[in-house]
């Protein structure tokens, strides 16, 4: 019977129960992801986050409240030096529950629990997904009409007659030269054969 409690007991008496949250509070902080069940996972996340939030203020007097929940030298070293600074910009949600199925023996619901700024494989899937992405349509044409528009140089008054000069100036009219020139034949003369003249008889030499 539940008799209107506001948190999940984990069938632990009060003193087992804060101690088993201080020690995985402290393996969070140590190893920044651990396995547990999904009961667990939610009831640390409640104890864990105003822990982190604590963290961001590094005073003597933060270090002292979140060792009276830790009760470890090592897991306040490691928050306060090396996790305050990463999650020193964001406003909360300090760590992720992701589910991992049933176990064998009981079937009971398993999941993983993690700090979102030290899980590099989604941090660096968002950063390529926020690359990818395009602006809409309406967003490119409203760019496009505040954007100053290029001025176009107008011609001089000079130029302006020039022109007016060459659309009014009558155009010559080509004439038509024949591309392959006529051969007049020309008439071959005859040659006359001049007739072939005698040769003078020979004198026969008398003997």
């Amino acid at each position: 019977m539940r008799h209107g409690h506001k948190f999940n007991k984990l069938s632990r008496t009060h003193s087992h129960r804060r101690q088993m949250l201080a020690n995985m509070a402290s393996s969070l902080i140590m190893h920044k992801r651990i396995r547990t069940t999904l009961a667990k996972a939610k009831a640390l996340r409640i104890y864990v986050e105003p822990l982190l939030t604590k963290s961001k203020e590094d005073t003597t007097h933060s270090r002292r409240v979140v060792f009276s929940y830790l009760q470890d030298k090592n897991a306040i070293t490691e928050l306060f030096r090396e996790i305050a600074p990463k999650i020193a910009d964001r406003p909360g949600g300090y760590v992720r529950i992701l589910k991992t199925g049933t176990r064998i023996g009981d079937n009971a619901d398993m999941a993983m629990i993690e700090l979102v700024d030290y899980n590099e494989a989604m941090l660096k899937d968002k950063k390529a997904a926020k690359a990818k992405t395009t602006r809409r349509a309406g967003r490119t044409k409203k760019a496009d009409e505040t954007a100053p528009k290029a001025e176009v140089a107008k011609p001089t008054p000079e130029v302006e007659a020039q022109v007016e000069e060459a659309a009014e100036a009558p155009v010559e009219e080509v004439v038509e030269t024949p591309a392959v020139e006529e051969v007049v034949e020309t008439p071959v003369e005859e040659v006359a054969e001049a007739p072939a003249e005698e040769a003078p008889a020979a004198e026969e030499t008398e003997k």
